[in-house]
């Protein structure tokens, strides 16, 4: 079993940066792909970015790829996601997401087998 906590969410203005960390609990951290997703009220689930589980491949949602890095800590149990150039689009919750398939970068939220709380992110125009 593995636990997901976010944090470093909050409110920016546009055109500035924030990272975001996951923290997990669980000795199999290590050997779990994780990725972040993220979610407006009223509007599907979005992928936002994947790591496998060495840390070796990442995989961006087009709408992020140049401005976003997501990075890992094994040795910490973390993840997190480096956000530059928001915009306002970027709005949402940011949700990290744990699966047991250590080598997958899928989209898909049905892969992913853990889930943590959800941190907000605001920016401001």
């Amino acid at each position: 079993q593995v636990q997901l906590v976010e944090s470093g969410g909050g409110l920016v203005q546009a055109g500035g940066s924030l990272r975001l960390s996951c923290a997990a609990s669980g000795r199999t951290f290590s050997s779990y792909a994780m990725a972040w997703f993220r979610q407006d009220p009223g509007k599907e689930r979005e992928f936002v970015a994947a790591i496998t589980w060495s840390g070796g491949a990442k995989y961006y949602a087009e709408s992020v790829k140049g401005r976003f890095t997501i990075s890992r800590d094994n040795a910490k149990n973390a993840v997190y996601l480096q956000m530059g150039s928001l915009k306002p689009e970027d709005t949402a919750v940011y949700y990290c997401a744990g699966a047991t398939d250590g080598a997958t970068m899928t989209p898909k939220t049905m892969a992913y087998d853990y889930w943590g709380q959800g941190t907000q992110v605001t920016v401001s125009s």
